[in-house]
């Protein structure tokens, strides 16, 4: 199926998404989505005959435990109320904890890597294949951009995808830009992940902007979309025309002439590979005899290696879940729970990790609670990334503003008494009859105080 180019639908580019011109297709987050109708905006858009496809963020398919029903359930009422062609999710786990590790449960709130292994292979092609059984159209699955790398891989990341493809028959969504960050961060080639990926099964292809700090490259889907993701779309283009192309942007949105002008460079790469003709083999890594050079970020790449020799395939054990339960908690506790690295991994850039996820928070229920900035003024990020430094999410964004503001006021803060009313009013309106009483609140931060300890 042919979708052509196009671009992420988000509400606060809506106006300027429907007048871009050359237009064929959007891509809108599932999760902000209702099930039974929709934005007008996206009504209008599918009246003109432009397709729409949901992406989804929540169902954490790299994760130790099987899909969860609801959640499945609604991603494929808002595929059916769509009426799109398929729908997309992630490679990657979201939350950790529970019932499989008898610790309390912990959300990530960001897509966090799997390894690559044959072990968590087979958890993730289960996940996928009852999703798929879950969904009433086709299912695409993204590779992630990544700041860490597990400890102990056995495959590379375009071995994983052709196992992923070949078990599954899933297709697969590529983004550029996550290929480019998962270069400059773990060193990885995109040219040899694209050589070992089966380019045959690409869905559509993600391209994003970010930016880099302190030699970690961050995939914000919030700045300009570089030169060096541009090169990569062109490698890919070299190897495969692909179905459909997209440009993300989540924050920061730019005026719709940059929108338009970032779109106009990805139709200009795509045309000038094509015109250029194959050029599969000789990528950003490595030299026309495949010999392994060092990249100006200073990481070396190798040549592409043998598939290494799989295991014969079959369903997940419940070994398997647990050793990814343990594995995975283990991971997320340390970068949102301030507990201790797990062993073999790269220490600073957990660090780089930690501290970008609380961030995100931050800006997140920022959003979801803009009440909550305009009540607590500049003191609310640093507020927000106290909180977060000793208190985990355990649901979703609003659950963690309602969780965040309950913390300020058994602390009996903010401290100005106009404020701290405002804040008790906001709270009063969204999480009970009343605020919690004095002896509530004593109570409640003896036991944290007990707990801190």
């Amino acid at each position: 199926m042919e979708l052509g180019i196009g671009i992420g639908w988000r509400p606060e580019i809506a106006d300027a998404v429907e007048a871009l011109p050359g237009i064929d297709w959007v891509e809108a987050v599932a999760e902000n989505l209702c099930t039974d109708h929709l934005p007008d905006s996206l009504v209008r858009l599918r009246a003109r005959g432009v397709t729409v496809v949901p992406h989804g963020v929540s169902l954490g398919l790299g994760g130790a435990d099987r899909p969860d029903p609801g959640r499945l359930a609604d991603l494929a009422a808002r595929t059916t109320l769509l009426g799109t062609p398929l729908v997309t999710e992630h490679i990657a786990f979201v939350r950790a904890g529970g019932t499989r590790t008898a610790s309390p449960g912990l959300e990530a709130g960001h897509l966090l890597p799997v390894p690559r292994t044959w072990d968590a292979l087979d958890v993730l092609c289960e996940n996928v294949r009852i999703a798929q059984d879950s969904l009433p159209v086709p299912l695409a699955l993204e590779n992630i951009a990544a700041l860490i790398a597990w400890p102990g891989e056995e495959l590379t990341e375009g071995q994983f995808l052709a196992e992923l493809v070949a078990r599954t028959g899933v297709r697969l969504l590529i983004d550029v830009a996550n290929l480019h960050t998962n270069h400059v961060n773990r060193g990885e080639d995109p040219a040899r992940a694209l050589d070992e990926l089966p380019v045959e099964a690409i869905a559509y292809v993600h391209v994003a902007g970010g930016i880099e700090k302190d030699g970690v490259w961050h995939d914000t889907h919030a700045h300009p979309v570089t030169r060096p993701v541009l090169d990569v779309l062109a490698e890919l283009r070299a190897r495969v025309d692909p179905p459909g192309v997209l440009l993300e942007r989540d924050d920061a949105f730019p005026p719709a002439q940059e929108l338009a002008g970032e779109l106009t460079a990805i139709r200009a790469t795509l045309d000038a590979a094509r015109k250029k003709g194959p050029g599969r083999g000789q990528g950003a890594g490595t030299s026309g005899d495949g010999v392994a050079r060092i990249e100006p970020t200073g990481h070396p790449t190798a040549p592409p290696a043998a598939h290494p020799t799989a295991p014969s395939p079959g369903p997940a054990t419940d070994a398997a879940r647990d050793r990814a339960a343990v594995a995975q908690t283990a991971l997320l506790s340390a970068l949102v729970a301030g507990t201790p690295a797990p062993e073999g991994f790269d220490h600073r850039h957990l660090g780089v990790q930690s501290r970008a996820l609380a961030a995100k928070r931050a800006d997140v229920v920022a959003k979801v609670a803009p009440e909550l900035p305009e009540i607590l003024g500049d003191g609310y990020r640093r507020a927000f990334l106290a909180y977060a430094r000793t208190r985990p999410m355990a649901a979703g964004y609003r659950r963690d503003a309602l969780d965040f503001a309950e913390q300020l006021l058994i602390a009996g803060r903010p401290t100005d008494d106009a404020a701290r009313r405002r804040l008790t009013t906001w709270w009063r309106d969204r999480a009970a009859a009343r605020p919690p009483r004095r002896t509530t609140r004593l109570v409640r931060a003896a036991r944290a105080a007990l707990v801190g300890r």
